[in-house]
């Protein structure tokens, strides 16, 4: 991990001496954006090119994986499961939280996180649909720091128009998340249910992380094993990272 244990050069000095012959490099963010998996694979590929066998070593990166049928299908069984906690579901807004950047990632560096977020939750959207549900739903970006202007509109924000409008039920997901944290344990099921019950939403309810949910981890599972057969040395995937970020 990039800000705990075990870091990421544990892990890379743990497959230097498993001595592995061909890495799959699968990061836990579902879209791709250049202050997460771009961030984390800028220090791989400058630990690796520093180091002789590194360099050789044939790799392939999964930079994001949220069109997954396997993905969207563990987010929508989540979903369904939660609505049915309700007791009257069918009026349930479902509203996705999405952790934010600054808006000049987007616009000045290109960042896709925006698009791809925006394409996630189409797609989940569409999949509960062929379902039978036919609930509203709404996507606001959380997490903000610092003076400068993120993706908005602001979880926060929107969470006290919504209490305005006379929502009365609300079903949170996180969805830029796969783990529980902070940013779900306490900025969501603490601070963001406070000010949701403030502002007038009587049910509430939120999705877990997919964890270790196993439809989840056998698609994952499947996304490795796609990816071996492109492992290339890293030397060569950094010529083509630039132009493969967007795609």
């Amino acid at each position: 991990m990039r800000y705990w244990y075990p870091f990421m050069e544990e892990a890379i000095q743990q497959i230097k001496r498993d001595r592995i012959t061909k890495l799959v490099v699968l990061p836990l963010f579902p879209q791709f954006s250049i202050t997460t998996t771009g961030s984390s694979i800028r220090v791989l590929q400058r630990i690796f090119m520093d180091d002789a066998y590194l360099s050789r070593l044939p790799v392939s990166i999964i930079r994001f994986w949220y069109r997954r049928q396997g993905y969207i299908r563990s987010i929508a069984d989540s979903i369904v499961t939660q609505l049915s906690k309700f007791e009257k579901p069918e009026e349930v807004l479902i509203f996705f939280s999405a952790h934010g950047v600054p808006v000049s990632y987007v616009e000045n560096a290109g960042d896709p996180y925006k698009n791809q977020i925006e394409e996630c939750i189409y797609l989940i959207m569409r999949e509960l649909k062929a379902r039978g549900a036919r609930n509203d739903h709404t996507l606001a970006y959380q997490s903000r720091v610092g003076p400068v202007q993120w993706l908005k509109p602001y979880t926060n924000e929107v969470l006290v128009e919504l209490g305005w409008k006379g929502v009365k039920s609300l079903l949170a997901v996180p969805i830029s998340y796969v783990s529980e944290h902070i940013e779900t344990l306490e900025e969501i099921d603490m601070g963001y249910k406070d000010l949701a019950l403030k502002s007038g939403i009587k049910n509430w309810g939120r999705v877990p992380a997919l964890g270790c949910t196993s439809s989840f981890i056998t698609d994952l599972a499947d996304a490795v094993v796609e990816a071996l057969p492109s492992a290339k040395a890293l030397s060569i995937l950094r010529e083509t990272a630039k132009e493969s970020d967007c795609r």
